[in-house]
C-alpha cells in the first residue's frame, strides 16, 4: 500500500467523491483503498507499486526502454484514462509521469485523480517556486491561463490529452518536459503566451522510424492549442492500434514481453558491471603492487600470512642527491615537493624494465633491490649494475622546473650479501629489508662521491663473473663500523663505454 499524509486543515471535504474512486476498478488505474483519521492529518491509501512512477523510470539508464516496452506502457496510460474519463468522475486533471505508477508486473496504474479536494488550500502555495512551476508543465494552456481559484477542481477532458501529449514526449525521447531547455517557470510563462506559434516541445525533426513519425504527428494533435482541436483518447486509442499495427495488448503477453526484455536487460547490466568491477580491481591491484611485491600482496589478499624470510644473496642500490640540502633551502616546500615527483617518476619509469623491486624513498634517498622477494639466481648484481648506470645517464638530462639552470647530480652505492625481508605492520604494512646488507650498501652510498657508483668488494667479486662491466680500484676505504675495507667504483658495461663523460671516471 501508498499513503499520503495530509494535514486536516488543507482539506476541503467533498461528499460522494471518495465512494466512487472505492467503485472505480480497472488493471490501469492504482486501486484507491481509503483514508486513515490520525489525530492531525488523514493518510489516503492506495496500492504499493513498486517499481515507482513512469518519470523513475524514463530517468533510469540502467533501463532498457525499447519500442517494444514504451509502446506497452503507454498503452496501459491510454487504457486507464480512456476508462477514467468513463466514470462519473470524467477527468484527471493533474496527469503527469510523476502519478503514473509502475507495479511489480511492469503494468502502468494511473493515480493521483480524484483526490484535489483532500489537498486545497495553501499546501500548493508554500511549495518551492521551482517545484510549483515544475508541476505546471503539464497543465493545459487554457487552464493556466485561469486563476488558481476558477480553475476546475478536476480539470478537463481536453485538458487530460495535453497533459497526455506532454508525457509521450517524456516516454519517446526519455527526456524531461519540454527536453528540459528553459526553467519550468519560463516555459510555464511561454506556454500562457498567446503567440502565432504557441509555444510546445521542439520535436526532432527526423523521425527514427514509421513509428515514431506517426507519434510526433499525434504528440502535435493532442497539445493543440484549441481544445476543440485535440483528439479524445477513444481516438488516441484507435491511432495507437494503427500505430502498432493492429497488434492487441494482452496484460500476460505483456507482461512476459517485459519480463524478457527485463531479464535480458539484467544479463547486460551484470556484465557491464563485472567489467566495470574487474577494471576497477586491475587499477586497485597495480596500486597495490607498488606498495608491495606482488608475490607478498598476493598472499595478504588470500587472507595467508606472510612469513619473514632469508635471502642468501641480493644486491641493494643506495642513491640520494648531492646538494639537496643546499637546494632544498633555496626552494620552497611546494617546489620540493614538485621537483622530487618529477624525479622519481623519472626513476621509477626507468625501474620497471629490471627485475628489481623499489623498496622506498625517503626525502633524496632512494632504494632498491633485486633477488628479492622472487629469486633470480646471480642476476641480481647485473640487474642492479645495469640499473644504477641507467639512473646515472638519465640524471644528466632531468631539469628542475623551478631551477632550469641547475644540474643534479647522483651518489649511488651498492653492496651484495644475503639479506632478511618481511612485512611489518597491518594498518599501513610495508615490505622492509633487514640485514648488514642494508647497512653496508648505506655506507657504500654515504661515502661514495658525485656521479659515481661505489661498490662494495662483494659487488666487485659478483660483477666479475660477468667480463662486460668494468670496475676500478678504489682503495682502501674506512667504513664506519667495518673499519678500513677495499671497495670499487662502477664504470660502465663495455658496449656502454664510448657513451660515458670522462667526468665519470676516478681521479
Amino acid at each position: 500500500m501508498m499513503t499520503w499524509k495530509i494535514k486536516y486543515e488543507d482539506i476541503e471535504f467533498k461528499a460522494g467523491d471518495d465512494s466512487n474512486m472505492k467503485d472505480m476498478i480497472h488493471e490501469n488505474i492504482n486501486t484507491f483503498i481509503g483514508a486513515c483519521l490520525h489525530a492531525t492529518h488523514i493518510s489516503v491509501v492506495t496500492s504499493y507499486c513498486s517499481k515507482g512512477n513512469l518519470k523513475d523510470i524514463i530517468e533510469n539508464d540502467d533501463i532498457k526502454l525499447d519500442w517494444l516496452f514504451k509502446s506497452s506502457l503507454l498503452n496501459d496510460l491510454i487504457n486507464g484514462m480512456h476508462y477514467l474519463q468513463n466514470t462519473p468522475l470524467r477527468s484527471h486533471g493533474s496527469l503527469t509521469s510523476l502519478n503514473c505508477l509502475i507495479d511489480s508486473r511492469w503494468v502502468l496504474k494511473v493515480s493521483g485523480f480524484g483526490l484535489s479536494h483532500f489537498t486545497m488550500g495553501s499546501a500548493a502555495d508554500n511549495l518551492p517556486e521551482y517545484k510549483k512551476y515544475f508541476h505546471l508543465l503539464w497543465t493545459a494552456p487554457e487552464l493556466l491561463r485561469l486563476a488558481d481559484k476558477d480553475r476546475p477542481t478536476y480539470g478537463t477532458r481536453k485538458a487530460d490529452v495535453y497533459s497526455f501529449a506532454i508525457i509521450l514526449q517524456e516516454v519517446i525521447y526519455r527526456t524531461k518536459p519540454f527536453f528540459d531547455k528553459l526553467p519550468p517557470k519560463e516555459i510555464v510563462t511561454k506556454v500562457i503566451e498567446r503567440q502565432n506559434i504557441p509555444y510546445r516541445p521542439e520535436l526532432p525533426k527526423e523521425a527514427t522510424s514509421p513509428e515514431i513519425q506517426a507519434v510526433q504527428e499525434l504528440m502535435i494533435q493532442c497539445w493543440a492549442e484549441l481544445p476543440a482541436l485535440r483528439p479524445t483518447f477513444i481516438d488516441i486509442k484507435k491511432r495507437f492500434n494503427n500505430i502498432n499495427k493492429g497488434r492487441r495488448f494482452n496484460i500476460m503477453d505483456n507482461m512476459v514481453s517485459m519480463l524478457e526484455s527485463y531479464a535480458n536487460n539484467l544479463e547486460e547490466l551484470v556484465q557491464q558491471r563485472t567489467n566495470e568491477l574487474v577494471e576497477e580491481k586491475k587499477k586497485t591491484d597495480k596500486l597495490l603492487y607498488q606498495m608491495l611485491p606482488a608475490l607478498v600482496a598476493d598472499r595478504l589478499k588470500r587472507g595467508l600470512s606472510v612469513e619473514s624470510e632469508m635471502f642468501d644473496a641480493v644486491s641493494i642500490y643506495f642513491s640520494d642527491i648531492v646538494g639537496f640540502t643546499s637546494l632544498a633551502s633555496e626552494s620552497t616546500p611546494m617546489e620540493v615537493v614538485t621537483f622530487l615527483n618529477d624525479l622519481y617518476t623519472t626513476f621509477d619509469r626507468t625501474v620497471e624494465k629490471y627485475d628489481v623491486y623499489k623498496v622506498e624513498t625517503i626525502g633524496d634517498a632512494y632504494m632498491v633491490v633485486s633477488g628479492l622477494p622472487k629469486r633470480n639466481g646471480d642476476r641480481h648484481i647485473t640487474e642492479i649494475a645495469d640499473l644504477s648506470l641507467d639512473l646515472l645517464s638519465a640524471i644528466l638530462s632531468f631539469r628542475i622546473h623551478h631551477r632550469p639552470d641547475k644540474t643534479l647530480q647522483l651518489r649511488i652505492g651498492l653492496h651484495t650479501g644475503p639479506c632478511a625481508a618481511g612485512v611489518v605492520g597491518k594498518t599501513m604494512p610495508r615490505y622492509c629489508l633487514f640485514g648488514d646488507t642494508v647497512n653496508m650498501a648505506s655506507r657504500m652510498e654515504s661515502t661514495g662521491e658525485a656521479q659515481k657508483i661505489h661498490i662494495s668488494e662483494a659487488a666487485n667479486m659478483e660483477l666479475s663473473k660477468h667480463a662486460k662491466y668494468i670496475c676500478v680500484y678504489r682503495g682502501e676505504t674506512p667504513i664506519k663500523g667495518k673499519g678500513i675495507v677495499k671497495t670499487y667504483w662502477l664504470i660502465a658495461k663495455h658496449d656502454d663505454y664510448t657513451l660515458l663523460s670522462t667526468s665519470t671516471l676516478p681521479v
